[in-house]
Formats: structure tokens, sequence, C-alpha cells
């Protein structure tokens, strides 16, 4: 039976996600028709029961209270992905990556840059006057290694040249502070040079030639800047420098991994004061950490336990994974790691060979490419020169030329001019 005067109690009802575009309607309220009368006759523990919001399930003190765990997160830090990082992170603070950078700039400068004009050598010719004192302050090798460099770390390289007419000087310009202005259909139409809070334009002149030379290595997300590999080995060199960094850490504390002092005690309740706690903590990073303490034995009174929390140098495995690393970064810039002393990857017979695969396969390629883009830069102020790498002057190739010599010399069917363009002598 019911009362006229009976209130009914609604549960709302939470609105399904709207799917499309119409305009929603809620349903009706559910009703739940009760009377006073039958709400009377439960129980008050049962009304509670039916209109208390539920609660948690009851948590039950763990066996393990007394212990303190520390867990650190999983997201690895990389160095970010711009040529000032990467120039500290990977050029001035990774041995490897330095090494690299330097053999490569150093090797491919090294080789002398010959000049052509109609097919004969010309070493009396302004441009390679030009070539061998590029400007007051260096000399060819000095320039060329600042370039190839730049190259290198940055994946981009530039050369200014200046004078009037014919090009006087030629300097190298640093990449992080060169900026490519594109033309209406995209093509560099100037370059924007940032020094000391000023910003130099230098455009094309009258007869379009553009006094920069921009050698830039592939790069397949940018039209304008190229990538360099010290930017493909980044991961390579964060694992090689934070291995170099946890192996300092550790020498710093004595060569003790890290641990924690766990308080345990057969009363639950029973905890460390603030004032012990404080005291504990001072006591260690005191007397027990550090080069100066190193040996210095740990006293724990009753209910102390120190628990071992990270891995050892050979459970880890440290020596072989910074080899690992060191491996990739040499694979990244072309550079046999047997070059470069790192032990578990002798794939050539002997030193001699890896380096004139070094050569073979890194230095003589980009002194070609860097060649050839000299010749399309500057042969619009020196017509009819070319520059092509002298390899005759490379002493680790000395082998391979005189090869070379000897297939020649025994190809009698061949003429002293087709002898002269094979050899590299005539182009």
């Amino acid at each position: 039976m019911g009362f006229s005067g009976a209130r009914p109690l609604r549960r709302s009802a939470t609105p399904p996600p709207r799917s499309g575009g119409g305009s929603f309607k809620a349903p009706p309220p559910t009703t739940l028709n009760c009377s006073p009368f039958i709400l009377n006759s439960i129980s008050p523990e049962r009304t509670a029961m039916l209109f208390s919001k539920p609660r948690p399930p009851e948590r039950k003190d763990s066996r393990a209270a007394r212990l303190i765990a520390l867990t650190t997160g999983g997201r690895p830090q990389w160095t970010p992905r711009d040529y000032g990082a990467l120039a500290s992170e990977g050029f001035a603070k990774n041995p490897v990556a330095y090494r690299c950078v330097r053999m490569i700039a150093e090797a491919a400068a090294s080789t002398p840059l010959a000049v052509f004009v109609d097919g004969r050598r010309a070493d009396d010719h302004p441009l390679k006057r030009l070539l061998d004192r590029p400007n007051p302050e260096q000399g060819g090798p000095d320039l060329m290694e600042a370039f190839f460099g730049s190259l290198q770390v940055a994946g981009n390289a530039y050369l200014e040249a200046t004078g009037e007419g014919a090009p006087a000087e030629l300097y190298a310009l640093r990449p992080d502070r060169m900026t490519l202005v594109p033309g209406p259909r995209g093509w560099p139409l100037a370059y924007d040079y940032q020094a000391a809070g000023r910003t130099v334009r230098i455009g094309r002149d009258g007869d379009g030639w553009l006094p920069v030379l921009h050698l830039k290595l592939f790069n397949p997300t940018n039209d304008h800047y190229g990538l360099s590999p010290l930017e493909a080995a980044a991961f390579a060199i964060d694992v090689h420098n934070a291995s170099s960094a946890w192996n300092k850490a550790l020498l710093d504390n004595s060569a003790r991994p890290s641990g924690a002092l766990v308080y345990s005690s057969k009363d639950a309740g029973d905890r460390l004061t603030d004032e012990q706690f404080d005291r504990l903590k001072t006591e260690l990073a005191s007397a027990h950490s550090g080069q100066a303490n190193a040996g210095r034995p740990l006293l724990l009174e009753g209910g102390l336990d120190w628990r071992a929390m990270s891995l050892s140098p050979a459970e880890m495995d440290f020596t072989e994974g910074k080899h690992a690393a060191a491996r990739e970064i040499a694979l990244a810039f072309g550079v046999p790691p047997q070059l470069l002393g790192i032990p578990g990857d002798n794939t050539y017979a002997n030193y001699r060979e890896a380096n004139a695969a070094f050569w073979r396969g890194t230095v003589v390629p980009l002194a070609q490419r860097a060649a050839r883009a000299l010749t399309g830069w500057l042969g619009a102020k020196f017509p009819g020169a070319t520059i092509v790498p002298d390899l005759d002057a490379v002493p680790a190739l000395s082998a391979e030329r005189d090869a070379l010599w000897s297939r020649l010399q025994a190809a009698s069917f061949l003429t002293d001019a087709e002898r002269r363009r094979l050899a590299g002598l005539e182009h």
C-alpha cells in the first residue's frame, strides 16, 4: 500500500556520449516508488548500505611496510637536435665523436687541390693561388679543415668569397650563424649571417652569382639544410656519455654502488624519529660518501640493514656496452673502429688495410665532392678552370696508385694521352 503524499525517490542517469550531430534527448528519469512506511521498516544499517556511496576496499598493512622502495622512471633523456647541443655534448664532450670529426676533417683537408685549365694542370693559375692562400689569416688546409669540420658537426658548411670581380679571399662561416633565404621558387636567394646581435644579408651580385658556397649532406626531411653524422649518432653519443658519467660518479662514491639503509623492527608501528633519521643521513653523507672515505667500515645499529639498489659494473657489462656505443658512433662517421682503438671489431687484417679503407670509403669521396662544389661555384669567376683532388700526393693511397701505374704501364694498347687521363693527370 502507499500514501498519496509520498514523494518518489529518483536516481539520476548519466547520459551517453553523443555519437552524431543531432540533438541529444535525455532518457526519462527512473523513479523508485517507495513509501515512508517501507523505509521505516528497514533498519538504519540496511538504509545506510542502500543509499551510501561504496567504500574503497579495506587495505591491510603489508609485512614489508617497514621497508622503503625507491623506483626511478623509465624515460631516457636525449640531447636536443640543435647545433649548440650537438657541438657541446657530441664534439666537445665525447672523445670518440671528437676523434672521428678531427680524423675526417684533417684527412680531407690534407688532400691537395689541383687546378686544371683546358685539361692541363695549371699550378700558376690565380684560382690555384687563391686555394693555397685563401685569406691573410689561414692557409688552404686550415680553411678546408674548418669547412669539413663544420660539415661533419652540422651537416652544413659555408664559404664566403670577397673581392671585386674575381674572388680575392675565401672565409669559412659558422653554420649556426647562417640562415638561408629562399626565393619565390624555393631556391636560395641570399643568406643571412648573424653575429654580435647584427644580421648581414649576403645576396647575389649583378651577374646573379651568389658569393656563398653551401655544401650540405643529404637530409630526407629538409630541402635547405643537411643532416650531419653527429646528429645520426646522437643516441649512441648519449649512451657513451652517460656511461662515462656513471663511471665517474661510481668512482667519486669510492666504487660503491647505490644502496639503502632499511630499518626493520619487530614492532609494526616502531619507526625512526625525525631526529634519528636526520642524524643517520648526516653520518652517511659525511663519513661514508666520496673518495676520501673509501674503505671506511659502516657501523650499523640494531634494526638497520644495508640493501644494494643498483648493479655493479660487472653485472651491467659496462665495458662492452661502452664499446658498442663507440662502434655505433664510428659507424655513423664512416671511420673503422680499429683506427680508434676500439676492441672487438677487427674487420681488417691490419691497421694499414683499415686506414686504406677509411681513405677510400670516407675521405676520397668527401674530397671529390668538395672539389666538384668548388668548381661549380668558382668556375663562374674563373672560366675553364676545374678543381680536382690530387690523389697521387696522398701517402695513404700510394700503394693503390703504384698498382694503377703498373697496370697502365702494362696496357700497351693505350696511348700516352689515355694513360695520363686514366691516371688523373689530364681532365
